[in-house]
């Protein structure tokens, strides 16, 4: 039976987040799987409730037995997210260089689960092998300390798992794109790069981090008061330039938001940030003269929990903003949270707080490729094949209009669950398709969209909740019930509401024989759908009712 070389995207092909791709060798009798990365996304406020979303790894989980481990890009949560929710169900050894490897042990921590002996740390720029497949980790650059490509070999051939990256001449933490390692491994053959879209639509180069410290410098030397930079924790470039900044004006620095707490410790852990100074508690921060401090902080979304939103709620317990005061959000908006940081930059503004964000000055770049930058890619590489993930299905569309441009020959659009086999001389083709979909954490639980506590939580939302208890007597007597009501809008009194459910009620109770116990869920039923007719016919809604019978 042939051996083939296969490739399933399981999250992160036709959506940004959840990225989770898998190999295999083999043939069907025995073939080898390797897991490279396991990702989340965030959920909107669609799913009340609910934070994370991973995919679905029941394909894989039922092929454990023939999983060699999972390799890890980089330390991103939409490429590492999901590892702890997933990972006990595998049990497999897990590769990453140090700075991953760091973040990983803490997540594990978090779920009292020790990794010790699976987890494997893969220096940088080195190799490792795992059955038919020789990884040869790959420096890039990417908005993230130890971004790496994959140079996955084969007996097929070569494979080149770019993972996020872009090219950034000076990234200030970490080394540059390793172009001569590239260059090597495209003259060997590739037989197909599987390749991030994100900015496939953004014309030129993503730009560099040192360009930013620059801006970000004159902006903050421009500032009289108190100055506020939010930026994604993971940033550790980003990170060294507010470090950078705060030495050049005189100011003293704080940290502010968990996140950026556990990125500081976790980079200087690894020999990073050596030249830094010691940032000031927070709870100092504010005995710190205005035009001497500088805040970087969590929240560069407009999360709730972030630090940022706190402090402009009030509800920090160490930090303060007040009028002329400035707060920079060094960071660009991710599709969905536009509502959300749009209302907090208002806030502030109305609080008469200087607002500059990158819609006005030139504070952030880009951790993904542009199109110059995929161009670069795709000359130094020259694979027989490309197949866009990591985007929307209009950036693979757009990224395989783009190759085809480039001359690469061939191309393919995947979706998740697709099946893909990949040979040296042919077009790769769908030859199978995965079960796959999405799991969502409800507090602590992995449920299905589909379960019972999200579809009620759903319906609370929207049309609001019903509580009646029903009292009922030996002698099958009905007390007064007692009825309570939440997200429900009242167009009369609420005793005039309640009286008409009252009323309602009883009239239900004397059509049936309330002592016999068989008859009880018909009565639950029928009081239900009589009483949220009558709000439906009031309000318009149909709420959540939920119904107690107690007996005395």
């Amino acid at each position: 039976m042939k051996e083939n070389l296969l490739f399933c995207p399981l999250g992160g092909s036709g959506e940004i987040g959840m990225n989770m791709n898998l190999y295999a060798y083999g043939n069907e009798e025995n073939r080898k799987w390797i897991i490279v990365d396991m990702g989340i996304t965030f959920a909107d406020e669609s799913i009340p409730g609910v934070d994370l979303i991973y995919p679905d790894a029941g394909f894989i989980i039922d092929k454990k037995d023939d999983l060699l481990g999972i390799v890890l890009t980089h330390a991103h949560e939409d490429h590492i997210g999901s590892i702890s929710h997933i990972w006990p169900k595998l049990k497999c050894k897990i590769y990453a260089t140090p700075f991953t490897a760091v973040l990983i042990q803490e997540k594990f921590k978090e779920k009292k689960i020790d990794v010790t002996s699976y987890l494997k740390i893969v220096e940088l720029n080195s190799k490792i092998k795992l059955g038919p497949f020789d990884i040869d980790f790959v420096t890039l650059t990417h908005s993230i300390l130890e971004p790496n490509g994959l140079s996955i070999t084969t007996p097929e051939g070569v494979i080149l798992h770019t993972g996020d990256w872009k090219v950034d001449p000076n990234p200030l933490i970490g080394n540059k794109v390793d172009e001569k390692k590239l260059r090597s491994i495209g003259e060997k053959g590739v037989i197909a790069m599987i390749c991030d879209s994100t900015n496939v639509f953004s014309p030129g180069r993503a730009g560099s981090e040192k360009d930013v410290r620059e801006s970000l410098l004159k902006i903050v030397s421009n500032q009289k008061k108190r100055v506020l930079v939010t930026s994604f924790a993971s940033n550790v470039a980003r990170m060294e330039s507010i470090f950078y900044i705060a030495k050049q004006t005189k100011r003293n620095i704080s940290l502010v938001g968990r996140s950026m707490h556990r990125i500081y410790k976790a980079a200087k852990q690894c020999g990073y940030l050596k030249d830094v100074v010691e940032p000031l508690d927070s709870r100092d921060a504010s005995n710190i003269s205005k035009d001497r401090i500088i805040l970087l902080c969590t929240g560069s979304q407009g999360e709730p929990m972030g630090a940022l939103n706190r402090i402009a709620n009030d509800n920090h317990p160490d930090v303060n903003i007040e009028s002329g005061d400035t707060v920079i959000f060094s960071s660009k908006i991710i599709p969905g949270n536009e509502k959300k940081l749009y209302a907090l930059q208002n806030y502030f503004v109305k609080k008469n707080i200087e607002v500059i964000t990158e819609e006005n000055a030139f504070v952030h770049v880009s951790g993904h490729a542009n199109r110059e930058d995929l161009k670069d890619m795709y000359q130094w590489v020259k694979p027989k094949c490309v197949i866009p993930v990591h985007g929307e299905h209009r950036h693979m569309k757009e990224h395989i209009s783009f190759a085809k441009e480039l001359q690469i020959p061939y191309n393919l659009k995947v979706e998740n669950g697709n099946i893909i086999k990949i040979s040296k001389d042919k077009k790769p083709e769908i030859i199978d398709q995965a079960p796959t979909g999405k799991i969502y954490l409800d507090g602590s639980v992995a449920v299905s969209l589909d379960s019972k506590s999200i579809k009620e939580r759903k319906n609370i939302s929207a049309n609001g909740l019903l509580e009646i208890t029903l009292i009922i007597s030996n002698n099958g007597k009905i007390k007064k019930p007692i009825i309570s009501f939440r997200g429900i809008p009242e167009e009369e009194t609420i005793e005039t509401f309640k009286f008409d459910i009252e009323d309602e009620i009883i009239k239900t109770c004397n059509s049936f024989a309330v002592n016999n116990f068989k008859q009880e869920k018909n009565l639950i039923d029928t009081i239900k759908q009589n009483c949220r007719k009558i709000i439906k016919e009031k309000t318009g809604k149909r709420p959540f009712t939920n119904i107690n019978i107690a007996r005395i």
